[in-house]
């Protein structure tokens, strides 16, 4: 990755990928890299080391400053403002020696000394102006470049969180405003920016973010360059599990976390992988389990259910949980406001978070989605169970009459009743297990009617 990116990057780089595939990680490897007071012990044994003029070129001769927006979540616009102030301030905190830096100004150490007012919890009296704010990683990279006389390199982990917040919680436009002026300044109107690379979940609109950029390249999870640097490759999973003593789970592995397909890469979710190595080495556990659903609420496929229940999309839902694929046109220029305008929208989210993934070109610039593997189809599956448990005890009569019948042995009416509900929701055939668990998902459902009644 730090080989490719060095030879082959555009000023500005974007990488979106899904939660939990190294995105945050890459970062810091990058940081550890490219930072003034890099050890070379840190990378010994791995494949950069063997790029020896690269190294000796490139190695720790660069300020770096690296921000992650990962926390900046806050339900109203003013404290959001202030935790932006926060991040930035606590990373101006690292460079104190610029106040005695002999290669600066008065009046430069006092645009650092306003950097670092907003390192506590943004809301101090003095706290960091709001021109301050938006002209910040600018500033921080000029002072940078006057203390070391070299052009500094800027990482921003996660940049579409404030604005996925900003959209959840009605303060959108705020949001989008003030980091279109942070990035603006700092990442197209910047004499001392060496390089920058950002990462985040989706590709937002480049005209809501990212206006007048013209340096920026963008790769997502179609394109092939740098497709097996997010992620484990197959033979990286081979080699990790037999490392771990479970080589003989391989099968296992595959079936719940591999399928994605980013680019002409083939790659399992890291964060699964590693969870289940070491659920193994420490329990000797050989079953898999779904841990990608504990880091996220999963509130994107409630949302879904909600919107296909009243569309053609139903059948094409039908359709992916069966194991099969739907041809969609996935968008990329969306802003965070139009995600969830239509269920078109919506599979170019679902894509871009990991939930679908593609299974090659359908023809018209469309992409064959299917859902990559066995913890995710067990995602939707709980989804939609809770969703249509909860829809039908809405109807307490019906509710009432259904487990009337079952105590009272009713077997044509309790018949009767179930399936005049199921015609009304998504069918399910689990063609992923073997034949007695088919019906997993109606004795979910059934289960769900009758707690209705207690005893």
């Amino acid at each position: 990755l730090i080989r490719d990116l060095i030879q082959k990057k555009g000023k500005v780089t974007l990488f979106t990928r899904p939660r939990r595939f190294g995105k945050s990680l890459n970062m810091s490897m990058l940081k550890a890299f490219f930072e003034y007071g890099c050890s070379p012990q840190v990378f010994e044994g791995l494949e950069i080391a063997r790029e020896t003029e690269l190294c000796e070129k490139y190695m720790g001769k660069y300020p770096v400053i690296s921000i992650t927006l990962k926390g900046v979540e806050e339900g109203n616009f003013a404290d959001a403002r202030s935790r932006l102030r926060s991040v930035v301030g606590k990373e101006a905190l690292r460079f104190q020696f610029l106040l005695q830096s002999s290669r600066l100004t008065e009046y430069e150490k006092a645009l650092y000394r306003q950097l670092i007012l907003g390192a506590g919890d943004g809301k101090e009296i003095f706290a960091m102006s709001d021109a301050a704010l938006s002209e910040s990683l600018q500033t921080l990279s000029l002072l940078l470049h006057r203390h070391y006389g070299q052009k500094a390199i800027i990482l921003i982990d996660e940049y579409d969180v404030p604005l996925a917040k900003a959209s959840e919680h009605g303060y959108y436009d705020q949001m989008a405003f003030l980091i279109r002026s942070l990035f603006g300044q700092a990442l197209k109107t910047n004499d001392s920016l060496e390089f920058a690379v950002l990462t985040g979940c989706l590709r937002i609109s480049k005209e809501s973010i990212f206006t007048g950029l013209n340096n920026l390249k963008v790769f997502s999870l179609t394109n092939r360059r740098f497709s097996q640097y997010f992620g484990f490759t197959d033979q990286e999973v081979r080699e990790l599990l037999e490392y771990y003593g479970c080589a003989h789970c391989y099968g296992a592995v595959r079936e719940w976390y591999d399928g994605y397909q980013f680019g002409s890469t083939n790659v399992y979710c890291p964060w699964d992988v590693l969870n289940y190595c070491d659920s193994f080495y420490g329990e000797g556990e050989e079953m898999p389990q779904n841990y990608w659903i504990n880091t996220s609420g999963n509130d994107i496929i409630r949302t879904f259910i909600q919107m296909s229940e009243k569309s053609f999309a139903r059948h094409e839902m039908e359709q992916l949980l069966s194991g099969g694929t739907v041809a969609k046109e996935i968008r990329q220029d969306l802003t965070y406001r139009d995600l969830y305008d239509s269920i078109e929208n919506m599979w170019g989210v679902l894509f871009a978070t990991g939930y679908l993934t593609s299974r090659g070109q359908a023809g018209d610039g469309r992409l064959s989605l299917a859902i990559p593997n066995k913890e995710v189809q067990e995602i939707f599956a709980r989804q939609l169970i809770q969703y249509f448990q909860e829809a039908a005890t809405k109807d307490g009569a019906a509710m009432e009459a259904f487990c009337t019948a079952v105590q009272e042995g009713n077997a044509a009416e309790v018949e009767r009743r179930f399936q005049a509900y199921l015609r009304k929701t998504v069918s399910i055939h689990d063609y992923s297990v073997r034949n007695s668990l088919k019906e997993n998902f109606y004795h979910g459902i059934l289960l769900g009617f009758l707690s209705f009644k207690e005893g």
